[in-house]
């Protein structure tokens, strides 16, 4: 893990660095909150431990800040010497996912940022959809490729998770028109006019096409060099 200890005690910080660096964890430290949050708002980390009393900014209105303005969901235990009832639960309501009071032992903070670690793999496996450079968040449903945001109309959303999900299995056309619309199918071909809309947005300023067309079939979302799939089954608008 990638850790961020944001502490003015230099001597808990020391510690904490002689504990886990042998473990195969990179640290960095901060020694007060101003510091801290741009190290937490400028770097990517697996964890942060951060402490409530500190110069120029406090642990809680850091983490407040963290969570509010920068929308971060980086897990956080708080590591503080406040252990009365109402500081914790100040400390969770601030946005703490985990809270542990001082004196501590070294191995307990190990297996709660192991856990939380845990906790956050599951939780970015059900939420975000990955196939290449291209992703789909589903609680924000925002959708990215190489780093910029795409634009999709919410039936192009609604496809591109669709293709996302079964990739790199092709998709009969069945199934999609099921997802958008049940057994209530639009006159036209409505189907390939989103499906152009979609193939705009997520290939046509890349240079690496993810969209392809199965002639007769359906529709594939894979990167080039990955081994087709056969088709999948055709399911109910639930995906049943």
């Amino acid at each position: 893990m990638r850790l961020l200890v944001i502490d003015d005690n230099q001597h808990l910080v020391a510690n904490i660095f002689d504990y886990f660096e042998p473990r195969g964890h990179v640290l960095d430290a901060a020694p007060d909150g101003v510091t801290g949050l741009y190290l937490a708002t400028t770097q990517e980390y697996d964890a942060i431990i951060l402490d409530w009393m500190m110069p120029r900014l406090e642990g809680t209105a850091l983490l407040e800040r963290l969570r509010r303005e920068h929308g971060s969901t980086v897990p956080v235990i708080m590591l503080t010497a406040r252990g009365e009832l109402p500081d914790k639960i100040a400390g969770f309501r601030s946005g703490a996912d985990d809270y542990l009071v001082k004196p501590f032992a070294l191995p307990e903070l190990e297996v709660r940022l192991e856990a939380l670690q845990l906790r956050r793999d599951g939780r970015s496996a059900q939420q975000r959809l990955q196939v290449g450079d291209l992703s789909l968040d589903l609680s924000t449903l925002e959708a990215h490729r190489a780093g910029h945001l795409l634009h999709l109309y919410p039936a192009c959303r609604k496809l591109l998770e669709v293709l996302m999900r079964a990739s790199p299995a092709a998709v009969p056309r069945e199934r999609l028109e099921q997802a958008l619309w049940g057994d209530e199918l639009p006159d036209g071909d409505m189907l390939r006019s989103h499906i152009y809309e979609l193939r705009r947005a997520v290939d046509a300023p890349f240079a690496v096409k993810l969209l392809h067309t199965l002639p007769k079939l359906g529709y594939r979302l894979r990167v080039p060099d990955q081994e087709p799939v056969a088709a999948a089954p055709v399911t109910d608008a639930s995906g049943r």
